[in-house]
């Protein structure tokens, strides 16, 4: 299909001359008598490539004509027709937008230079949006690719890591289930505090695997009936640093195991097993430690029955300062006690899931 080209003069004759020239060497030509005509050709919607527009026109001179496709065509290139003293204006023309001008009287070779070299330039141009735009859309393909790789990568570590806690679990049956309520838990109040869904991803991480160091404890001390010795609750209380040591050397849970190296440490720095003290505890640990004291005082054990969420919420508010962080005390103080309700039955779910799919392979 060949390029089509307006032609716009005022002058019928050299109108003709024009269209016949660009005519024989293969282009489409339309033509038109003043800038407001060719406007009106243009609004009617047929498509041009290039627009060859004389500069000195009596209602809507070349200027004027350019001002008002300039924006409205972007894509048509505009090559003005001009006399020798009239160059300033062909030049201010081309800072305006203008592709080049062509000065009167000119040869035929030259006009049909002109316009291939207009005619090339918008295809260049053309190809290299055309080049852009499939490079974006090549681009986002390949992240959205990598994306789902990252979400695939880590739903298979998380699936990992639950069943590290289950064996955990396993080993420890005084806490057997406590590892799932403690993350969501955990999860619930970082929810409360705003936390950005990422940083709630590795809290919940860090809270699910916070006593995966009691793999290195001795059973005879982990599963001991009575009270422990004061040597066996000194080994004991390595299993934060066992659980730092084996999960910092996952760059995929480094952040998570400084919240398990620290989910025993105390607000005010009596706790272990380095003491620290207010904001020197990771967040994501100030926060497990809430869930956790409030699974254990809600939960059965062994030495004793389950109290009710409102005896925790007591005991919480009672150590806040001391033994947990007062701002997220408040937090917790305020979730209600549905949420609690919802957590457990969800959980409830969960495990009666687990128990058939067990059963039904055995």
């Amino acid at each position: 299909m060949p390029d089509r080209i307006l032609v716009v003069d005022d002058e019928e004759p050299i109108r003709e001359i024009v269209a016949s020239m660009l005519g024989t060497a293969g282009y489409a030509c339309k033509q038109a008598g003043s800038g407001m005509e060719a406007l009106a050709v243009l609004s009617s919607g047929d498509e041009f490539e290039l627009m060859l527009s004389d500069l000195m026109m009596a209602d809507l001179d070349g200027i004027g004509l350019l001002e008002r496709t300039k924006e409205k065509y972007p894509d048509m290139p505009v090559v003005m027709v001009t006399a020798v003293h009239d160059i300033s204006v062909a030049l201010a023309a081309i800072r305006n937008g203008a592709y080049d001008y062509l000065l009167k009287p000119f040869e035929r070779e030259q006009l049909l230079n002109t316009v291939s070299r207009a005619l090339e330039n918008r295809r260049l141009k053309m190809e290299n949006r055309t080049y852009q735009t499939n490079l974006e859309s090549l681009v986002k393909a390949r992240t959205d690719q990598l994306q789902a790789a990252m979400a695939n990568l880590e739903r298979s570590y998380d699936i990992t890591l639950e069943t590290l806690g289950d064996a955990l679990d396993l080993k420890d049956r005084e806490t057997e289930g406590h590892s799932r309520r403690v993350t969501l838990f955990t999860i619930a109040i970082a929810q409360a505090l705003g936390l950005q869904r990422e940083r709630i991803a590795v809290i919940a991480r860090g809270a699910f695997l916070h006593d995966i160091g009691k793999i290195a404890i001795p059973d005879k001390i982990l599963n001991k009936p009575g009270k422990l010795e004061p040597e066996e609750m000194l080994i004991m209380k390595e299993h934060a640093y066992h659980g730092y040591q084996i999960l910092k050397k996952i760059p995929f849970l480094t952040e998570a195991s400084e919240i398990v190296y620290s989910h025993q440490e105390y607000f005010d720095g009596t706790g272990y097993p380095r003491g620290l003290k207010g904001e020197e505890i990771p967040l994501g640990a100030r926060i497990f430690s809430i869930a956790d004291t409030f699974d254990a005082i809600t939960s059965d054990r062994p030495y004793r029955q389950k109290q009710s969420d409102q005896a925790a919420r007591v005991e919480i508010s009672r150590c806040s300062g001391t033994q947990f962080d007062p701002e997220i005390v408040k937090v917790f103080l305020e979730i209600s006690d549905k949420v609690w309700q919802d957590l457990r039955r969800e959980i409830d779910g969960q495990t009666k899931r687990a128990a058939y799919t067990t059963g039904a392979k055995g």
